[in-house]
Formats: C-alpha cells, sequence, structure tokens
C-alpha cells in the first residue's frame, strides 16, 4: 500500500477540539456566554510564511499592526517571533512597549499625532511617519540633533479604491499621507527631503481588505518610483527604506488562505522588480492577515424564536464584537459554525437561520439566512476569521461587557487543548466606573455660576 500523507486539519476543524473543550472547561456556557479565541500555533505560522515570502533583505522590519489586536498577551506572543509593532495613538504606543516591543522595532503612524506624541516618540528613539508637511514642521521644532528615531513621510500613490471605499486609503481625496497627484504635491515632496538629511524612509499604505494585490502593488511601486527619483535629485541615497504599508485582504468565504503572502510578494517583483535589489529595507505592517484566521468566537444560544417563517438564534455575540459585519454585512460577511450544549458540531437536521446578537436594535444580525444544523437553547454558535478586530476592539453599545479572551495550543502530545488566559472578561464594576461612578453626584451638584471641577 502506498503511504499517503497526512492531510492538515483546516481552520474549521482545527478549532472544533477547541470549542469542545472550552465548554468542558467552562470557559464558554452560561456563566461566560461570549468568549475569544486565538490559535498561537496558528499565529506562529502565519509569521513564519510571512518571513519565508519575502527576502531576507538588510534591516528588513515586519511590524503587528497594533489596532488589528490590541492586546498586551498577543503583542508579546508577536515580538516573541520577532515582529515589530506599528501603532497608530498613545494607547497603542503604550501597549506595544508594554507587550516588550524594543522601541527601534516600533513605528508610529498616525494622521493626528500630536506634539507630544511626536516629542514622546523622539525621546524613546521610536520611528515616526510623518503625515503630512504640516507634521514635519513639527518634527523640525521638536527633535534634537542626537535622535536615533527613523523619520518617514508618507505619501498617497493615489491609484485609487478597491471594492469597500473606507478600507482604501489610496483614493484621490484620502486624509492620508500627501496626495501625490496634486498639482505641485511631487516637488513639494522633493524639496522636503532637500532640507532635511535626517529624513530617510518614504511610506506609503494602499489599503486592505477589498483591495486587490494589483493595486497594492501599483501604489508600492509609486512609491518606490518616488523614493528613486529624490535619491536621483539628492545625488546620494538619502531614502535608505521604504515602508510598504500592510492591507493584505483575507478570504472570509472559507478556510484557505488567500491570497498568500507569497503571492503578494510575486505582485510587488513584477510591479517594482527594484524594490527587492538590496538598495532599500523594506518595512511591513500586516494585522488582519496575519491574525483573523487564527480565532474564533464562541457564543451561547440563549434563545430560539420563529418571525415570518425565520427562525433566529438570539445568541451573546452581536454588534459589540463584530461591529463591522453587522453594519456592513456585504463587505465583511462571516461564516458561523453551529455546535451543540456539549460543544460538538451540530449534527440535526440543516434548517436557514438568522444568528442574531444581544444587542437592543433590530440590525444586531451577525448572518441572515444561513443554513446550519438547527439551533436550540444551550447550543452554541462559532464566528469564524474572527481573530482580529473582532473581540480584541469591542464596542461597548448597551454597556455589554468586553467579552473574556483565550489563546490556545494543542498539547504536546497531541491530545487535547490548553488555554491560558488573554483579558478577562469585564467586570459590571468596571463598566460602572468607566461610565462614570466615581462622579456620579457632580452634575446634580452643578449650580449656575458654581464651579463643577
Amino acid at each position: 500500500m502506498t503511504p499517503t500523507t497526512p492531510v492538515a486539519p483546516t481552520g474549521s476543524e482545527r478549532f472544533a477540539d477547541a470549542v469542545r473543550q472550552a465548554v468542558t472547561e467552562g470557559l464558554l456556557g452560561e456563566q461566560q456566554p461570549v468568549a475569544g479565541f486565538i490559535d498561537t500555533d496558528g499565529v506562529r505560522g502565519s509569521v513564519a510564511a510571512l518571513r519565508a515570502a519575502f527576502p531576507a533583505l538588510p534591516g528588513t522590519l515586519h511590524t503587528f499592526a497594533a489596532k488589528a489586536a490590541s492586546l498586551v498577551p498577543v503583542l508579546r506572543l508577536l515580538a516573541d517571533c520577532g515582529m515589530g509593532c506599528e501603532v497608530a495613538s498613545p494607547g497603542e504606543l503604550r501597549l506595544a512597549l508594554d507587550a516588550g516591543f524594543a522601541p527601534a522595532d516600533i513605528v508610529l503612524d498616525s494622521p493626528a499625532k500630536t506634539r507630544e506624541e511626536i516629542r514622546l516618540a523622539l525621546a524613546l528613539g521610536v520611528a515616526v511617519n510623518a503625515d503630512s508637511f504640516d507634521e514635519l514642521r513639527r518634527i523640525d521644532a521638536l527633535r534634537t540633533p542626537d535622535s536615533v528615531s527613523v523619520l518617514g513621510l508618507r505619501v498617497n500613490p493615489q491609484v485609487g479604491s478597491g471594492s469597500i471605499g473606507a478600507m482604501s486609503t489610496a483614493t484621490a481625496t484620502s486624509k492620508f499621507g500627501v496626495a501625490l497627484h496634486d498639482a505641485g504635491a511631487r516637488e513639494a515632496v522633493v524639496r522636503a527631503f532637500t532640507g532635511r538629511p535626517w529624513l530617510t524612509r518614504l511610506h506609503a499604505h494602499v489599503g486592505s481588505q477589498g483591495c486587490p494585490l494589483e493595486l497594492i502593488a501599483r501604489g508600492v511601486a509609486e512609491t518606490y518610483q518616488l523614493a528613486e527619483e529624490i535619491n536621483a535629485s539628492l545625488r546620494t541615497q538619502q531614502i535608505t527604506s521604504i515602508d510598504i504599508g500592510g492591507g493584505l485582504p483575507v478570504n472570509f468565504a472559507d478556510d484557505t488562505v488567500r491570497p498568500s503572502y507569497a503571492a503578494y510578494v510575486a505582485a510587488l517583483r513584477e510591479a517594482a522588480p527594484g524594490l527587492f535589489d538590496g538598495r532599500y529595507s523594506l518595512v511591513t505592517e500586516f494585522g488582519r492577515s496575519l491574525l483573523a484566521k487564527n480565532g474564533f468566537i464562541g457564543a451561547l444560544v440563549e434563545y430560539t424564536k420563529d418571525a415570518g417563517g425565520r427562525r433566529i438564534a438570539l445568541t451573546h455575540a452581536g454588534a459589540q464584537t463584530a461591529t463591522r459585519t453587522v453594519f456592513m454585512p456585504d463587505a465583511w460577511p462571516l461564516r458561523v459554525g453551529a455546535f451543540d450544549s456539549q460543544g460538538r458540531p451540530g449534527t440535526g437536521p440543516l434548517l436557514v437561520q438568522d444568528i442574531a446578537g444581544p444587542c437592543c436594535f433590530a440590525g444586531d444580525v451577525v448572518a441572515h439566512g444561513r443554513e446550519l444544523p438547527e439551533l436550540r437553547e444551550g447550543d452554541f454558535v462559532v464566528l469564524y476569521d474572527t481573530g482580529a478586530y473582532y473581540f480584541s476592539t469591542p464596542w461597548a453599545y448597551n454597556s455589554l461587557p468586553r467579552p473574556a479572551v483565550y489563546g490556545f495550543a494543542r498539547a504536546a502530545d497531541g491530545e487535547g487543548v490548553r488555554f491560558a488566559p488573554v483579558r478577562d472578561a469585564q467586570s459590571l464594576d468596571s463598566i460602572a466606573a468607566e461610565s462614570g461612578l466615581a462622579h456620579a453626584d457632580a452634575l446634580t451638584r452643578l449650580t449656575s455660576g458654581a464651579s463643577g471641577i
């Protein structure tokens, strides 16, 4: 008999064991009706695929976009994998530092940096990508000669939009970067580098979900050509690194990882062959593509009901954890798995059902008209591909608590799953504190002419 090569389980199959074990251990159930889960082995595998796809150029830095999973243990896992971190706010910078990223491996991007943010980044040695000429002038005033921060300028190559306008950052009127094709802008960029020998990086980010590889690659190619033009004008290689952003879209239709990092690099090679000849160090800022398929949300089915001939399963995973899906279901569809009360894959008769959430508005539905094994009270649903942006950054609608998050890995002997806490479920005391409990009487004591502070 010819031996066969073992087939690696798909994400859905891989997660089935974790769902069953989470229910057994009480991580999902009556006391904790919704939780997020991160597959740590999967995360390490995604980082390895990223590194394998890109050439080993000197100085290349792969950073993780903190906004995709702003959880310190997740960030620390990525730091342990050798990643850097891209941040876009004071909070994200704090989380990156707490997670253990070296300041030199952190890149600060934001279109609205305050002077204090810039001052702190420069003091720490964090790289900064200025988003505008006005921000460059602020850096002029705040930078000291002994600063070790790598400093760059973000440009908008204006190559157009993908299928989701809100995720496309290289449109003609995008709020990000210097609009490269506006009258006089290209010349102004060259002048900005001419007067600032410490300005050594060029940055662009075309977009993410909904953006085809060809569009992203075209924006990177335009940025590369601009770097070549600036260096030629200055007769020296002042620009030594190019930050090409992130933005690899994720396939939400099935378990397949597509497009791959290898396919992205192939598109870059075709659009800008010189990008990989070793003259420029590269920075990447991937987020969703590293985490999305390595996480899921599990939620208890609290009730089921019928309305207008449609079965509705009311669960605890709605707009508070899947905000984009609820408000833009066509752009952000999620696959749903049905599990029984023991956390085992559902085997009942197939039935067309809506999967609704707990939020008090009619549109709080994460999946419409899905054919799934019939769900009953006490069963569970799983929302796949939610490892990025979903449970890590929940919406506080209805004062619903932030769900607990757990990391998991298969046991060393291959039998069973081990869990580790990432974030505790939010308590009602914490909700009250965040809602101003310490100042409960402040407004009732406020009278005309009196100071309330």
